[in-house]
């Protein structure tokens, strides 16, 4: 243990249970879920008595899938090399189903296997579902859950859905139907990996435990409000997936939307989750709607071309594996946004998600207003005063810096911009937890308040559902493009400079 964090860390361990993962031979088992589970136990954070199960097509032997998923853990764990203790511990509860998600045997096969795991691991028939598949598969699996009788029994049972949910309102109108006539909407977890995020869970502590912020933090002493997530990466082997999402899809309508609600929300009446997520409902019912007209002069769309990142060649996106030649998707989208509240009225929100550019990063910045004009701001000033800017490193290196102006030592009075850094890693002596290790032990405690509640993600598609429509309609025409490793297309610019503003620099 850290002695800088003694004090601070306060254990939940959960029930014991049987986590159950559907597409527990993919990309995100290997990389994120079962190295996610390996830490919870390193730290002591699981139950003595828990069960893992894998179910996939791939032909697997129990032992066969405990190697798998051990050299997953040494390949991706935070915690390497691998600690045979706690590994063999683990491992004892491992087990593997192989089948098709569509197959009824399949179930009868996990039925057999979860019952195995209650006798000998005393998991109480508590179960969390976990669908790491193709958004495809999501209604099939839980109609298998329901008719095996598995979505039920003694103990408790939960489903994990991860993104894309929906692929506009209506199909997440449909889903929602569908899952809730299954579980009970406090046994659905929604999962954005982004409210997992140290700096994303502290958005509320730096706004409503710090009485230097949450006074200002409104259009009286705001200007305006920044959020970007940028990419160096292109779409690799996504070519299928990102063909029918895109951008706005992928990364906007979820991930930055909840960000944006995080930010902009009023104060809970207490921490208790239902408060919370009210709260964010609250805030994206008060987004106001962009007209057709609105939609052209308010949002930006592009495609990456050829180009270079660290100085190595990288094809076009048109190029890229499994996208079509003449495809019209976007990997650039760019959103200027207002929120109709007594807080926000008239603060725009400027909101930005690229891939193939210059620099990775995710970050929020608040920019405040100027000081007034009468001292350092006059007009003949050689430095104009720049605006002081609150930004919150989402990754990588999580932490606040705060831009500020100084006088820079000397006999002349001359201004500069000054940064105030946090970083968490440094203030606390340790790297913060995955993202996936928080939301797996809160979804096993029953805790929804970093998930997506039913009506936080048809909100979030209520305002997205018309610009996403207008695109497609207008592709042909106003689809732009950017080289790979710039900071998008010159329209993105021009987003901002209409309003004397411009982009933050990662």
């Amino acid at each position: 243990m850290n002695p800088l964090r003694e004090g601070l860390v306060r254990q939940r361990v959960p029930e014991p249970c049987t986590l159950v993962i559907f597409g527990a031979s993919g990309d995100l088992a290997h990389r994120k879920l079962l190295p996610a589970v390996y830490s919870l136990a390193h730290e002591g954070l699981l139950p003595p008595y828990f069960s893992i199960i894998g179910v996939a097509s791939t032909t697997h032997t129990d032992d066969s899938f405990r190697e798998d998923m051990k050299h997953a853990i040494n390949q991706f764990s935070r915690y390497r090399p691998i600690n045979e203790i706690v590994w063999s511990a683990l491992a004892r509860g491992m087990h593997y189903v192989q089948g098709n998600f569509n197959d009824p045997q399949t179930y009868k096969k996990l039925q057999l296997i979860f019952e195995q795991c209650d006798l000998e691991r005393r998991t109480g028939g508590n179960k969390l579902f976990y669908l790491s598949t193709a958004p495809s598969q999501f209604e099939s699996i839980t109609s298998q859950l329901k008719h095996s009788r598995l979505s039920e029994g003694q103990g408790w049972q939960r489903v994990v859905v991860e993104k894309p949910f929906g692929h506009d309102l209506a199909s997440a109108r449909e889903l929602n139907s569908h899952l809730r006539s299954i579980f009970a909407e406090n046994e659905i977890f929604r999962i954005d990996h982004y409210l997992g995020k140290e700096t994303v869970q502290n958005i509320l502590v730096l706004r409503f435990a710090n009485g230097i912020f949450e006074p200002i933090w409104k259009n009286n002493y705001i200007d305006h409000v920044q959020i970007t997530v940028a990419e160096t990466l292109g779409v690799g082997r996504r070519g299928v997936y990102y063909e029918e999402a895109g951008a706005a899809r992928d990364m906007m309508q979820n991930h930055m939307m909840q960000l944006l609600a995080l930010v902009a929300m009023e104060p809970p009446v207490n921490l208790q989750p239902e408060s919370i997520r009210d709260e964010k409902v609250k805030a994206l019912r008060a987004l106001h709607p962009l007209s057709e007209k609105d939609i052209g002069s308010s949002s930006v769309h592009a495609q990456y071309t050829a180009g270079y990142i660290q100085n190595e060649r990288v094809p076009s996106y048109r190029e890229e594996e499994k996208v079509s030649r003449d495809s019209t998707t976007e990997t650039f989208a760019a959103v200027r946004l207002f929120i109709d509240s007594w807080r926000w009225a008239g603060v725009p929100f400027y909101l930005r998600h690229g891939k193939r550019l210059a620099k990775s990063g995710t970050e929020i910045s608040v920019f405040f207003k100027k000081s007034p004009g009468v001292l350092f701001n006059a007009a003949d000033s050689e430095t104009p005063i720049e605006n002081n800017v609150l930004t919150l490193r989402i990754q990588p290196n999580e932490g606040v810096s705060l831009r500020m102006e100084a006088k820079v030592p000397g006999q002349v009075l001359q201004i500069q911009s000054v940064k105030m850094d946090f970083q968490y890693g440094t203030e606390f002596g340790s790297d913060s937890p995955e993202a996936y290790e928080r939301l797996l032990l809160d979804a096993m405690i029953g805790d929804p308040t970093l998930f997506i509640r039913h009506d936080e993600a048809e909100q979030s598609w209520m305002f997205f559902d018309p610009i996403l429509q207008a695109w497609k309609a207008s592709d042909s025409q106003n689809l732009v493009t950017y080289p790979a490793g710039t900071w998008g297309p010159p329209e993105s610019e021009q987003l901002l400079a209409g309003d004397n503003r411009k982009w933050r620099r990662l």
